[in-house]
């Protein structure tokens, strides 16, 4: 039977990933170790996610495993050896500011993790595909010095500029520019799954992701903001906007639709690529535009206020231009637009508070 390990099980995009594949016939080996929660308190906690997978496949085996634990990693790797296809690194620190409180246990997580994984694979599972979910904060704050023009609801780069009409594409600089030790930690990464693709011909892929989100998203302050902002709304928790005038853009992709662009890849892989991937200009909304969606969805007003400080490296306007991954990979489509996105988190939400309630 061909296995599928996938880092980061119980969050947002491992779980995805996990029902995707398990759907496609594959086992599922799930490596997480709830450091979500130690990132983030009890409320971010990926526990629940993991039971239901638990419950919910009869192909998930689950393993407690840091994979900052080379010997632990290699060990699981050998064990599974040959019958290992792929291989979906999800696991991550994913904060700006939390990275700025422990950038050893940042880096070693997001960089040296991947680096135990990728050899781990090259060592045991040379053929398997390799997909790594990277970020667009490996641009650092590059895309902040575009010429962005200020309009009611949002800051907007226009057509006449070439990345106005279909967004960032990836030759876009990381160099010269402020990432965030979050986004440094995560580029060395990213530029490890390229060079074991380009280096030792394993087949890799770094996904660029936006915003990526949906119901499965333990959202909290430091991360996740659409599912955070729903949750807000629900649970009538004050929330913080911080800086740009509200007005920052961010594109958003399902995290279903992200996992069926990983299972394309998967079925015609290549060797070292690195795609940005998100919403694009299909799926985006600003802080602002985005609580307007909240409160219609939830029928009450947020309780939010606004601070002029913005977090450091965070970007005023991002839209992935979509249109690489779309050449390779015609077949592939998205699924949610913002209003369908919006509606499932709601759900979602709705539904673990009230198994919160319930005991």
């Amino acid at each position: 039977m061909a296995v599928a390990v996938i880092t980061g099980s119980a969050g947002l995009i491992g779980a995805e990933a996990a029902r995707f594949f398990a759907n496609k016939g594959l086992d599922i080996v799930g490596i997480d170790n709830d450091m979500r929660r130690q990132f983030f308190g009890e409320e971010a906690s990926t526990a629940w996610s993991r039971r239901r997978l638990e419950n919910e496949l009869k192909v998930y085996r689950h393993y407690d495993i840091d994979i900052r634990d080379q010997s632990a990693v290699t060990d699981l790797f050998e064990r599974y050896g040959a019958s290992l296809t792929v291989i979906i690194h999800t696991a991550a620190q994913p904060s700006h500011d939390w990275a700025a409180t422990a950038p050893l246990v940042d880096f070693s997580v997001n960089a040296g993790g991947t680096l135990n994984l990728l050899e781990a694979a090259r060592q045991y599972s040379p053929d398997a595909c390799f997909i790594f979910t990277s970020t667009n904060k490996v641009y650092g704050d590059t895309p902040n010095r575009l010429p962005l023009v200020e309009q009611a609801t949002r800051w907007e780069l226009l057509d006449d500029h070439p990345y106005g009409p279909y967004g960032i594409d990836e030759n876009m600089s990381i160099d010269q520019t402020m990432h965030s030790l979050f986004g440094a930690s995560k580029l060395a990464a990213d530029v490890l799954v390229q060079e074991y693709g380009r280096y030792f011909g394993m087949k890799t892929a770094c996904f660029r992701g936006g915003c990526l989100t949906g119901p499965g998203h333990s959202g909290t302050q430091l991360h996740g903001f659409l599912a955070y902002l729903v949750k807000c709304a629900v649970t009538d928790t004050p929330y913080v906007v911080f800086g740009y005038r509200g007005k920052q853009v961010r594109d958003n992709i399902h995290s279903f639709d992200l996992v069926n662009a990983f299972w394309h890849f998967f079925e015609v892989p290549r060797a070292g690529e690195v795609y940005n991937i998100g919403g694009g200009r299909y799926c985006n909304c600003s802080m602002l535009e985005a609580i307007e969606k909240c409160q219609r969805l939830t029928g009450r007003e947020l309780q939010w206020s606004y601070s002029d400080v913005n977090r450091a490296g965070d970007h005023i306007w991002w839209i992935s231009d979509i249109r690489r991954f779309q050449t390779h990979y015609p077949e592939w489509s998205m699924r949610y637009d913002m209003e369908a996105i919006l509606c499932e988190i709601f759900d979602g939400v709705s539904d673990r508070a009230l198994r919160s309630e319930a005991g």
